[in-house]
């Protein structure tokens, strides 16, 4: 079964290449991309394309590797000797699966979601070489060696915050999530709010563009920043006649969906203030 896309989720054709591509080679898929380009919903997505089950791990900034395979609880086990509890002479009963573990012992392939691997510290993917290649991990509590039933589907996403190691990358494939030109972003609009006035997707879309190109933007409006400020066009019933802006104001309307700090809504009057003093 090959990955296309879903009737939920616009796939351009080298990302479906990319992702199939790691599939056959049974390589985990780094995406990079900016934020908000859909790195996460495409793991789902390919879950649900390819119908497995889907783990996710979320990365944080004080994520270790070892959470990813297992933690063991040892003050749980002191504290439970101190009461006499039985269950302390049997150590697995203080190990906590984590999130590789789940997807190596499951009994089917499942899809495997390491997301903003970025966020952690930079020996974090290094610290996952060798169970992401082997796919097998050694428990030293227990003596026990953890290996994968079936091979998962291993997708990692980073939103470019830091540079990754060459050996980790290595043994990735890589995709690039460029952002959706305007014929893509129709479609994915579509996807979402089918049926759209075109006129108004027309004046939404080409105001939307004009901001992101803006020099001296300080964060670009995202795929899911547009997607909300629409929602909020049409539940405001605004027309592309609405969208217009004068000489008053350069921020578009409902602009608190699109910039996101105050910089660039100082940016935006700036704007405003100089087209009115050209006049």
């Amino acid at each position: 079964m090959k990955f296309t896309g879903t009737d939920s989720y616009v796939a351009t054709e080298d990302l479906s290449i990319a992702v199939n591509a790691a599939v056959t080679l049974e390589r985990p898929l780094l995406v990079k991309g900016e934020p908000g380009t859909g790195k996460t919903e495409l793991a789902r997505q390919v879950a649900d394309s390819l119908k497995m089950p889907m783990i996710e791990w979320h990365i944080k900034s004080t994520t270790k590797a070892q959470q990813g395979l297992y933690e063991y609880d040892a003050v749980s086990r002191l504290r439970d000797s101190q009461l006499g509890d039985p269950k302390v002479q049997d150590v697995s009963n203080y190990i906590k699966k984590g999130k590789l573990w789940q997807a190596f012992q499951a009994d089917e392939r499942v899809v495997l979601l390491i997301d903003e691997v970025d966020k952690a510290d930079i020996e974090f993917p290094n610290d996952l070489l060798q169970e992401l290649d082997r796919m097998e991990f050694h428990v030293y509590e227990t003596g026990e060696t953890i290996r994968a039933k079936h091979r998962p589907v291993v997708i990692i996403t980073s939103n470019n915050e830091k540079e990754l190691p060459d050996a980790f990358l290595r043994r990735c494939f890589f995709h690039y999530i460029r952002f959706p030109d305007m014929e893509t972003m129709k479609q994915i609009v579509d996807v979402h709010y089918p049926g759209l006035k075109e006129s108004l997707l027309a004046a939404a879309l080409t105001q939307f563009y004009e901001i992101r190109e803006q020099a001296g933007l300080k964060k670009k409006p995202s795929t899911s920043e547009v997607l909300d400020w629409l929602k909020l066009l049409l539940a405001e019933d605004l027309t592309a006649e609405d969208l217009k802006r004068d000489g008053a104001s350069a921020l578009p309307k409902l602009h608190g969906a699109l910039l996101k700090n105050e910089q660039d809504v100082h940016l935006f009057e700036r704007l405003a203030f100089i087209a009115r003093g050209e006049r």
